[in-house]
């Protein structure tokens, strides 16, 4: 298999005539990196994408895929192979057909491209499914022929664009599973572009938050997690996400920042006491939504509770669990 190769990203910027929509990122991907580009649509994570691919024109700055700048090269010269969200199949070719035709095009023997075809149908748990059309199979298995079409290529770099988009809530966290273990097996670079945060959370080694063409914050899951650097990134990493609150008593003329995890009945320093707006069971946990001071707080609760709409509730907190926020900047204090 072709070595692995990391990604660096210079001064890039993207305008469409006067509209800067990627404004000068600088990125390091490492080799065998997973990396998941993260943000609210509009926020220019495909558009990167394809420029690493080479789907989309540069404006400014320069890409390199291991030690060559590849600004001018063709998407073919790459050495990249991109899974899009709509999977891209050819309706009259089987299986086995689709995932090989690259190989075809560019000429390889009978002998290596049956290998590889099998080596990847192996992987992905295809075997039985080669002779059959794309119309003959569910979403889930569609993807997964995307990715073996892919992985045959035994490219550099793989790119997702919203690989996950179009599949059901429960197929969506399977195929989580198998693009994690893919990688585990493949030691591959992967660069992988979504909007769903829990997705880039259980996925990446590094996540990269994107707003308004700029990246707004770097590292790993658990770091951008821990310690956002500003309220949009912790509104936006998490799932239900930050409390932000700007009228409690504990804010201090900042914004005050919680969790919903670190927001319990279990008696501690800080507390929170208002009128429940609404109670959401899960199963393992209920989610407690509280209406205090004309702001909305939600906290992960025993799923034993039992207070209902309109009822006055106190949800508790430690104080090494509180985060704060510059009020006119949205920046960590």
């Amino acid at each position: 298999m072709t070595q692995t190769q990391g990604i660096v990203l210079k001064d890039l910027v993207k305008r469409y005539k006067s509209l800067e929509v990627v404004k000068k990122i600088n990125l390091e991907i490492k080799a065998k990196e997973f990396v998941v580009l993260v943000g609210p649509s509009g926020c220019g994570k495909s558009t990167t994408l394809r420029m690493i691919a080479g789907l989309e024109e540069i404006s400014g700055g320069e890409i390199s895929i291991g030690p060559r700048v590849v600004n001018d090269l063709s998407p073919k010269d790459r050495n990249i192979a991109m899974v899009f969200q709509n999977y891209a199949l050819y309706p009259h070719m089987s299986v086995a057909e689709n995932m090989s035709f690259a190989l075809k095009m560019a000429g390889a023997p009978k002998t290596e491209i049956d290998q590889r075809v099998n080596e990847a149908a192996e992987i992905l748990g295809l075997g039985q499914l080669l002779e059959r059309r794309p119309s003959e199979l569910s979403g889930g298995q569609r993807q997964r022929v995307a990715m073996g079409r892919a992985i045959v290529r035994r490219p550099q770099v793989f790119l997702f664009d919203e690989p996950l988009s179009n599949l059901d809530a429960k197929l969506r966290i399977q195929m989580r599973s198998e693009i994690k273990k893919l990688h585990q097996r493949l030691d591959a670079t992967i660069v992988y572009v979504t909007h769903d945060q829990v997705e880039a959370m259980t996925l990446a080694d590094k996540i990269v938050v994107m707003r308004d063409g700029r990246i707004e914050q770097w590292g790993s899951p658990l770091e951008i997690y821990k310690k956002p650097v500003n309220t949009f990134v912790a509104s936006f990493i998490g799932s239900p996400p930050m409390n932000l609150l700007k009228k409690s008593s504990y804010s201090d003329g900042k914004i005050l920042g919680i969790r919903p995890e670190h927001l319990t009945l279990e008696k501690s320093a800080v507390e929170f006491s208002g009128v429940i707006d609404l109670v959401e069971p899960l199963g393992g946990e209920t989610l407690l939504h509280l209406k205090t001071n004309d702001e909305n707080l939600i906290g992960r609760v025993e799923s034993h509770f039992s207070g209902k709409v309109g009822e006055s509730a106190t949800l508790y907190a430690d104080k090494n669990n509180l985060h704060f926020f510059d009020t006119n900047t949205e920046k960590a204090i």
